[in-house]
């Protein structure tokens, strides 16, 4: 199945309301992968049940692909049969670490230097190689920039470019970078590669100084980032689109009414590139 239109993150407390709907209005899910690798019985079988119905993606937390650490070849190898299982198109993975001699718990930024390009891309190659399809990069929200050579924005296309792969472009992120770090939002985004985006991010985030936002997934989407998820679809055009929400999660028909939000902005970039009518 095809990823179109909104979609949202799976948690394992939603799946009785999902498997006992007939009416959703949610396009497709994401799941992140080490959620359901180890889990076989119950679990396992509601999982498949929604995967038969629903288009999915994978999201995952622990490649940790800019880390020093050899990469886990035999987890990528566990990746293979699920996502064919599944009948899962796309993978996506943080541009960033979690690793360094034991697990570190936290999504840590990679150098942006040359050397930390030509490491990532090439395990990005790996990975690639191994599963016969692309990875997905997504530009990861961070609050350090540890010997940095190079601007974000050129890091994240050069390693797409030398590992030839795809971008996850997470809206939120651009916007939380920005505040943090000083920089243009609509610049860095009307910069990135259009090619190379397989879909889109959008979540909300906490505000704990007028130049300090923390990207935590907890939050309705703020009407800044609404606007910038507007910019990109007439930028790079309408592609599928998750709403993340972790933590302090909604009812489910609360969460549908913000997918249906994304839907509205999707159907105002169409109609205003068809020359219907402009994007409001």
């Amino acid at each position: 199945m095809t990823l179109t239109g909104a979609g949202l993150g799976l948690r394992r407390e939603m799946l009785p309301e999902l498997l006992a709907s007939t009416n959703l209005a949610i396009d497709f899910f994401e799941v992140a992968p080490e959620n359901w690798l180890p889990y076989g019985g119950k679990l396992a079988s509601q999982f498949q049940a929604l995967t038969e119905r629903h288009a999915f993606a994978c999201h995952g937390l622990s490649l940790s692909i800019g880390s020093p650490d050899p990469l886990d070849i035999d987890f990528v190898k566990q990746l293979k049969p699920f996502f064919k299982q599944h009948q899962i198109k796309l993978y996506s993975e943080h541009l960033s670490y979690c690793s360094a001699g034991g697990h570190l718990y936290d999504l840590m930024p990679i150098p942006f230097t040359e050397e930390a390009v030509n490491y990532v891309a090439a395990r990005v190659r790996t990975v690639q190689d191994i599963l016969e399809q692309p990875l997905v990069l997504e530009n990861v929200s961070y609050y350090a920039a540890p010997g940095q050579q190079m601007s974000e924005l050129d890091f994240i296309c050069a390693v797409l470019e030398q590992a030839n792969c795809q971008l996850l472009l997470d809206v939120n992120n651009v916007y939380v970078n920005s505040i943090n770090h000083g920089y243009n939002a609509l610049a860095f985004l009307q910069a990135l590669p259009t090619e190379r985006i397989a879909y889109y991010h959008v979540a909300g985030h906490y505000q704990q100084a007028p130049d300090l936002l923390i990207d935590t997934h907890g939050a309705d989407i703020p009407s800044p980032v609404w606007q910038l998820l507007q910019q990109a679809y007439q930028q790079h055009g309408v592609k599928p689109t998750l709403y993340e929400r972790d933590f302090n999660i909604p009812s489910l028909s609360s969460l549908q009414h913000e997918l249906a939000t994304i839907r509205t902005l999707q159907q105002q970039a169409q109609n205003a590139k068809a020359g219907n009518r402009p994007v409001l």
